[in-house]
């Protein structure tokens, strides 16, 4: 750079000079400078221009950057929103299902689950040839319960009988509110001799439960009816022999069970 404007200030200084005015070779020499001098206002104009244009360039680099980040900050919060709301709704699946198939009283299952687990169970007995059992239960004297102590000890004698049925079940057996105060077990892989030993315990069990209900202690039992599903039967029809069974029980004297026929 400095020696170009050394070159230059030798040019101004030749052609200011008046002793070469008359040589031939100053137009020319002051026309190239001339040249010179506008070649150079262009250079300089196009590098601000470029120096600009990258300014620029850079700006909307760092702009777009940071609308790439924004959004994906965006993004990310939108991702955990959409994480907490599936969680919600996994949750929210759950307490439905479980809502559905649960009597809200008791706490055992409901209606619903025993026909679902009583028809594919059914229909497993009926595909591999094994027994299925089913045990329907009915609280005894439960009206004069309710009546003379109010149903709130109705409710009470319920849960208590409730889960004493459920502790007597084997693992792999259903138990749940068949409706009011009845209820229904179904034993698959068991026959009903098998299955009258189950109910037996239930039976023991629930004739030890006793609720206050003021002065009063209340004695508790309950009486069943069994029925073993028998080939190409279906599972209403089984249902209908253990009520049978039950209603007999409940003639012979009630808190006993009676195996249907």
């Amino acid at each position: 750079m400095r020696d170009d404007k050394n070159m230059e200030l030798v040019i101004e200084m030749l052609l200011a000079d008046p002793a070469h005015r008359e040589n031939p070779l100053r137009y020319p020499l002051q026309d190239l400078y001339h040249e010179f001098r506008d070649l150079l206002r262009q250079i300089d104009r196009i590098t601000r221009i470029s120096d600009g244009y990258q300014n620029i360039s850079r700006e909307e680099k760092m702009n777009l950057s940071a609308r790439y980040q924004r959004q994906l900050r965006q993004l990310e919060k939108i991702a955990h929103i959409s994480d907490r709301y599936q969680s919600m709704m996994r949750d929210l699946n759950e307490a439905l299902k479980e809502a559905s198939t649960k009597d809200p009283l008791t706490g055992i299952g409901n209606r619903r689950l025993l026909m679902d687990y009583l028809k594919a169970e059914t229909a497993r007995a009926e595909r591999m040839g094994r027994p299925l059992t089913i045990a329907l239960a009915d609280v005894d004297r439960f009206k004069t319960i309710n009546d003379n102590y109010g149903h709130e000890a109705g409710d009470r004698a319920l849960v208590e009988i409730a889960n004493a049925i459920k502790s007597g079940v084997r693992d792999y057996d259903i138990c749940g509110r068949w409706g009011g105060e009845e209820f229904l077990v179904v034993m698959p892989e068991i026959n009903a001799a098998d299955g009258a030993l189950v109910v037996e315990r239930m039976r023991k069990a629930i004739e030890k439960l006793d609720i206050e209900a003021g002065s009063d202690l209340i004695k508790l039992s309950a009486t069943f009816g069994i029925a073993e599903r028998r080939p190409d039967e279906n599972m209403s029809e089984t249902i209908r022999r253990a009520d049978a069974a039950m209603f007999e029980a409940k003639r012979q004297g009630r808190n006993r069970y009676q195996i249907a026929e």
